[in-house]
């Protein structure tokens, strides 16, 4: 069995280039919004774009061009609410989650019925990326590069110490205000990849992976987007060659290397805790 046969074919490339690049942004975008604990905002934002998608799919209007705007005013309001509400952040997310949700579903269901674009947008289809998609994924990818190349140390002292950057002169809400657009945008573009159900474990599972086994907000970022990578191809080719859903396999594989990785941080740690004991 050739492993490298699937990518002769172009919708196997479009996959590779535009899931790459999404999971490259997903993994970027999700070191700092774990640090932040902001991480559920992308699995509640994931929801508000199924039913936008819904709605807009129920409407006949252009899918992206009503989604992208509802869900970055979701981003927005989920960031102010996470910053000072008496509602507490996971509650509200959970509340606005599970009603995008639902409306999304009931808007198809009355309309069109769950028809397969509706699954898609749930359960995300991969293969069905097109030249466009890949353009946008580009753009994003682009977009979101320059951002952490330009913006490193901002985004470092925001991440790690909001108060103490304010102090310092930097205008910590424009940083999460950028970060919010940029993730808000990751989500909708990779729905179409991963589904609703699952696009946020590509925002949470290499953060978290990484901080396993690395300490320093660097290396965290160079090994997320690595780890994000890696783990895309590999889900890719398990679901090529075994026909398993493109956006489960990726998420098991993710599972995996974090299993991996738990258990190297734990190993390194008992032989740096004997190290100083000598």
């Amino acid at each position: 069995m050739n492993v490298f046969e699937m990518f002769q074919y172009d919708f196997m490339l479009r996959a590779l280039v535009g899931g790459l690049l999404v999971s490259l942004c997903a993994a970027l975008l999700g070191v700092s919004l774990v640090l932040k604990r902001y991480s559920m905002i992308g699995d509640g934002l994931s929801h508000v774009g199924f039913g936008a998608l819904a709605i807009a799919s129920a409407a006949n209007f252009a899918p992206l061009e009503f989604a992208i705007p509802i869900v970055v005013i979701s981003a927005f309001f989920l960031l102010r609410i996470s910053e000072n509400s008496k509602i507490k952040g996971d509650a509200a997310i959970a509340l606005i989650s599970t009603s995008a949700l639902a409306i999304g579903i009931t808007a198809a269901t009355v309309s069109t019925g769950m028809n397969t674009d509706i699954n898609s947008y749930l359960f995300g289809s991969i293969l069905s990326i097109s030249d466009n998609d890949v353009v946008l994924c580009s753009v994003l990818f682009a977009t979101v590069l320059v951002m952490f190349i330009l913006f490193y140390n901002k985004i470092f002292a925001v991440t790690f110490d909001e108060n103490f950057a304010r102090a310092t002169g930097t205008k910590a809400g424009i940083y999460n205000m950028i970060i919010a657009l940029l993730t808000a945008l990751t989500i909708v573009v990779g729905m179409k990849m991963m589904g609703s159900l699952l696009i946020s474990s590509l925002i949470i599972f290499p953060a978290i992976t990484s901080m396993r086994v690395f300490k320093s907000f660097r290396t965290v970022i160079i090994s997320a987007a690595a780890v994000s990578a890696v783990s895309f191809v590999i889900g890719l080719m398990i679901s090529y060659h075994f026909s398993t859903p493109a956006g489960s396999s990726i998420v098991i594989v993710n599972l995996c290397v974090f299993i991996v990785f738990t258990v190297a941080g734990k190993i390194s740690e008992r032989i740096n805790a004997k190290n100083e004991i000598r």
